[in-house]
């Protein structure tokens, strides 16, 4: 496969997204602010020490970055700076978990440039280099066309991609997915602390969540999660009680209120993670671990 990629971020989601893109047959190139000639050499990455290193190491004239740093400062700063070095016809995908208003204005500012830019909303967490993954994709038609090679190359089973429409609909259509999400993380949690304090039957969590894995209605990826973290730790033994929330849950909820839609689930969910913050609950230890399993995000441990 004939095409070239820059990837910038080599964290969790970047190396994976990099290292699948290797695997498929695209000509990939890294940079990470963090990363040293070392690192570079022992992940396999034909990596640059800066931006301008990193746009010199393409062969095409179309360059094609794909952007995977924290949404928000280092987002806006890694696409500001883009925006003085790429030409006509280049192209910026934001994999990240921006907003999706955030998104609109980076493609203008782009657009002024001439540059294109398209927001890729991106699940399937640290499981996505092996199983590949979900991609949401906004932006100009044309230029999800000419990048739909890549996307197929990261996508799950070569179906897992898919154009949402105008600048912002594929980080808006993310941002909806991960409020759903919390919803779901949330109704997991309760059901599985109600089991684990009705203590006169003993109930076996790890074998529990087994058996609903084979054919019950609530069988799904999530399930499958909480089942591994359940065999690792059955108790949950040195894990706080302490839900961090990453953005995507309050982005959802000022969407709703904005367009008058009843959200009780998403938004109950919410608040539990803030009351997670002074409280200790084995349901809150549930979402902990759900969230450390398929994303690799980080969980308090307690004291």
């Amino acid at each position: 496969m004939n095409i070239e990629i820059a990837v910038i971020g080599l964290g969790k989601m970047g190396l994976g997204i990099s290292n699948r893109l290797s695997k498929k047959g695209i000509k990939v190139y890294g940079y990470d602010s963090g990363w040293n000639e070392n690192l570079y050499k022992e992940n396999n990455i034909n990596g640059a020490n800066n931006l301008n290193d990193l746009i010199s190491l393409f062969e095409s004239s179309r360059k094609i970055i794909w952007v995977m740093v924290p949404s928000g400062k280092a987002t806006d700063d890694t696409i500001a700076n883009l925006n003085s070095i790429l030409n006509d016809g280049d192209i910026v995908i934001d994999g990240g978990n921006s907003n999706y208003k955030e998104s609109i204005k980076k493609y203008n500012l782009l657009k002024s440039n001439n540059i294109s830019f398209l927001d890729s909303g991106t699940s399937g967490g640290v499981w996505g280099e092996e199983e590949g993954y979900c991609l949401m994709v906004g932006g100009d038609k044309e230029v999800y066309e000419i990048c739909k090679p890549i996307f197929e190359a990261l996508s799950a089973d070569g179906k897992g991609y898919g154009y949402m429409g105008k600048s912002g609909s594929g980080h808006f259509v993310k941002m909806i997915h991960n409020g759903i999400e919390y919803g779901m993380m949330q109704s997991m949690a309760e059901g599985i602390e109600i089991l684990n304090q009705k203590k006169e039957y003993s109930l076996d969590l790890t074998q529990i969540t087994e058996l609903w894995k084979s054919g019950s209605v609530v069988r799904s990826w999530l399930l499958d999660l909480l089942n591994d973290a359940l065999k690792e730790n059955p108790n949950l033994d040195g894990i706080a009680p302490y839900v961090e929330d990453s953005g995507e849950g309050r982005w959802t909820i000022q969407e709703a209120i904005d367009l008058d839609v009843p959200a009780h689930a998403i938004t109950s969910s919410l608040y539990s993670r803030f009351y997670s913050r002074n409280s200790d609950s084995f349901s809150f230890k549930v979402l902990s671990s759900l969230r450390n399993q398929f994303g690799g995000h980080n969980m308090k441990k307690s004291n």
